[in-house]
């Protein structure tokens, strides 16, 4: 079976975005920010200035660094999108992106329940962060700790029957992400842990930990750039079933990419894997896609450029992973899975 859709798109190379923001000096060095930025859909008009669901901040920075409150980048996605030359865009976003972004059975859109239902994969709201100062030297990092903001019930007379209602940590996300950026180098590494399920009368509390680390190098003619990622999805049983419960679900990932400048344009490239494991038997075989993607970028002024991209997925072993990330498939009722995904980008992009 063979399926293949056509469309008119937005974002293909820089995500379509519409802010606002202002900063006020305070004196003594210090200063108030606040930050609203809000996706656009500009291929049809549907999404605007209804949410800022894309940064929602407000901070206090100094000589001490920046206090920074409300929705914002997870530290541990930095690491995915900044050494990705795609910067996690269009078909020739990397597998990494794509398999810790989307739900591996539903698909569901990303930061509503992506690998081990993450939903604080690339962002978390209600959260407070503070990052260094950037007079360090080169040594650059941030904290961030989100708050789930649900009821928290004891057990007694009173506590409600249905479960889904006492998910006392589900939404928390607690990382931080420290680096290294001095010339042509940069490395950083990063950890999150984010809390995806907790069910009071069940006893168990599933969580998402994310370690990756990434690096890129400049050499002028040519720019480097390789990660290692590893997620865990994990369940802690305050009583541990005698049967063992549910293993843990792992989620390892690697990317090597390059960019180079040519006159006007940047030609781009990329091969990232992933390999899923269940730990549930050492004999099956574990389910794995690789993607090898391949661009260029024709600036015509410093806000206008043409862009061009292809980009292959191939799964094995029963891995479900695709080029347009949200599918026009649905793997859960098994339509069927695709052993191969290939996608296009031509696209315009016009920065103001």
């Amino acid at each position: 079976m063979k399926v293949s859709r056509t469309a008119l798109a937005n974002s293909g190379y820089n995500t379509s975005r519409l802010g606002f923001r202002g900063t006020e000096d305070l004196g003594g060095g210090l200063a108030a920010s606040f930050w609203l930025e809000a996706p656009i859909t500009n291929d049809d008009g549907a999404t605007g200035l209804a949410t800022f669901v894309r940064r929602s901040t407000v901070s206090l920075s100094g000589g001490f660094g920046e206090l920074r409150l409300g929705r914002d980048y997870a530290p541990t996605f930095w690491n995915d999108t900044v050494f990705d030359p795609f910067g996690t865009n269009g078909v020739g976003s990397n597998l990494i992106n794509t398999a810790n972004g989307f739900n591996a059975v539903t698909y569901g859109a990303k930061d509503t329940g992506g690998f081990g239902g993450n939903q604080n994969y690339s962002r978390a709201s209600n959260s407070i962060g503070y990052f260094l100062p950037p007079n360090l030297g080169g040594f650059y990092g941030q904290v961030m700790y989100a708050f789930h903001e649900n009821d928290k019930y004891s057990n007694g007379g009173f506590t409600p029957a249905d479960s889904s209602t006492s998910k006392s940590r589900a939404g928390r996300y607690i990382g931080g992400r420290f680096g290294y950026a001095n010339g042509p180098l940069d490395v950083a590494v990063a950890y999150g842990n984010s809390t995806a399920g907790d069910q009071y009368y069940a006893g168990t509390t599933d969580s998402v930990n994310i370690f990756n680390l990434g690096a890129s190098y400049d050499f002028g003619p040519v720019k480097l750039f390789g990660e290692l990622s590893r997620a865990e999805n994990s369940r802690d049983y305050k009583n541990r079933p005698i049967a063992g419960g549910r293993p843990d679900v792992d989620l390892n990932g690697y990317l090597l990419g390059l960019t180079v400048p040519v006159g006007a344009g940047l030609i781009r490239a990329s091969y990232s894997a992933v390999k899923y494991d269940d730990n549930l038997s050492a004999t099956r075989r574990d389910p794995k896609a690789n993607k090898l993607a391949l661009g260029y970028v024709h600036n015509l002024s410093k806000r206008t450029a043409l862009y061009a991209t292809v980009a292959r997925v191939s799964n094995k072993n029963g891995a479900a992973l695709t080029v347009g990330g949200p599918a026009f498939y649905n793997a859960a009722a098994g339509v069927f899975t695709p052993k191969t995904s290939t996608g296009y980008d031509f696209g315009i992009r016009h920065a103001f």
